[in-house]
């Protein structure tokens, strides 16, 4: 009943306090850039520019195969402009690309050199082959240039690759489910901004206030237990966590998420940072003090949504990150049949690891009341 009442106590100082409503606002700034802001999917079609230096029966028939693949098959005269000049072209809009085909060798060049796009030279050499000479940026990777080699000599060996590219076994792992629109895909990385960072950041500012205004010192002369304090600290925290969670996934989301293994996983991921957010203020009299501390955790937690959107970059140390988990976690409760299996261990982990921090951070305060 101590617990309780402490934590009562605690909701309602907390409710007075702007940092309370700085969380609710927070939510409702993302909520409003998710409604707003975000299309529900991004244009991800790739420009290619191409100068076919070819005879003009040769060139004709590459229009041509390139409007059997255009989406209304009709190509498009346009204007394009680098380094400040305009040049004329012809615009193909397939499904995953624009093609723009280019007038002359000048223009080319123009766009190679100033855009740093992706450009091609298709021309005729000695021996009366079609040549494609790629203009790279520098950055390519050895894979995509491996690629490009091979689709461009798979005449060479159509039938060898066509029959090693048939018998390639492709397994879906989630037979069921449902790819996302980039708007939802996005939920993810707010719901852990603000499931993980600001609960780190929130209580480190509480634990601060109340060292300031010296109520964690009274503990010291009080029958009350320093760990129900801090518990309660964690509980508004958690509170606090899911309701600005549901402001923002209600909205958009609908009722297709697990809302109620959202909830535990929240709660238990909230444990987790609300006790590393305590244990490292205990070293720290003031939140200055603990400023640099703070921004390197931060920074590594962020870390992990540079892997989330580039899926090319995942390499094994970042996945021991816990924000990693938190992103994954997060992505399979708002998907449709999302790996809940997946979501109740990382729970289950976020749980233990959260009751040795706070162990750990009960200890360090209990150590310092009298400092």
């Amino acid at each position: 009943m101590k617990l309780w009442y402490s934590f009562i106590k605690e909701l309602k100082l907390s409710s007075k306090s702007w940092y309370f409503y700085i969380e609710l606002g927070m939510a409702i700034v993302l909520l409003l850039v998710l409604l707003f802001v975000v299309p529900e999917n991004f244009d991800t079609k790739s420009k290619e520019y191409i100068y076919l230096d070819l005879p003009q029966v040769v060139r004709d028939r590459f229009r041509d195969n390139l409007l059997e693949e255009d989406l209304d098959e009709l190509s498009q005269k346009v204007e394009v402009e680098a380094n400040n000049t305009i040049y004329a072209a012809e615009l193909y809009e397939t499904v995953e690309s624009n093609i723009y085909l280019l007038d002359s060798m000048e223009a080319l060049d123009a766009f190679s050199n100033s855009e740093r796009v992706p450009a091609v030279h298709v021309r005729v050499n000695e021996d009366n082959q079609i040549v494609q000479t790629y203009y790279l940026q520098g950055y390519e990777t050895q894979k995509l240039k491996n690629l490009l080699l091979v689709f461009q000599n798979s005449k060479a060996g159509h039938d060898v690759i066509e029959d090693y590219r048939d018998n390639i076994v492709v397994k879906s792992i989630y037979q069921d489910a449902e790819p996302l629109s980039d708007k939802e895909n996005i939920l993810p990385v707010f719901l852990t901004f603000n499931g993980s960072l600001m609960s780190l950041f929130i209580i480190a500012a509480y634990i601060f206030l109340d060292k300031d205004e010296g109520i964690i010192k009274a503990y010291a002369v009080t029958a009350s237990s320093v760990w129900h304090y801090l518990l309660s600290k964690i509980g508004v925290i958690i509170i606090t966590s899911i309701a600005t969670t549901l402001i923002v996934t209600v909205p958009i989301m609908g009722l297709q998420p697990n809302y109620p293994v959202m909830i535990l996983f929240l709660v238990t991921s909230g444990f987790f940072a609300a006790s590393l957010g305590l244990f490292l203020t205990s070293y720290y009299k003031d939140i200055v003090q603990a400023f640099g501390a703070l921004y390197i955790v931060i920074v590594i937690l962020i870390m992990p949504n540079i892997s989330y959107f580039t899926p090319s970059w995942d390499p094994d140390w970042v996945k021991i990150i816990p924000s990693y988990v938190m992103l994954q976690s997060f992505k399979e409760i708002i998907s449709v049949n999302g790996n809940m299996s997946y979501v109740m261990l990382a729970s289950l982990g976020f749980a233990v690891l959260g009751m040795d921090i706070f162990i750990l951070a009960n200890y360090r305060f209990k150590k310092t009341l009298t400092l």
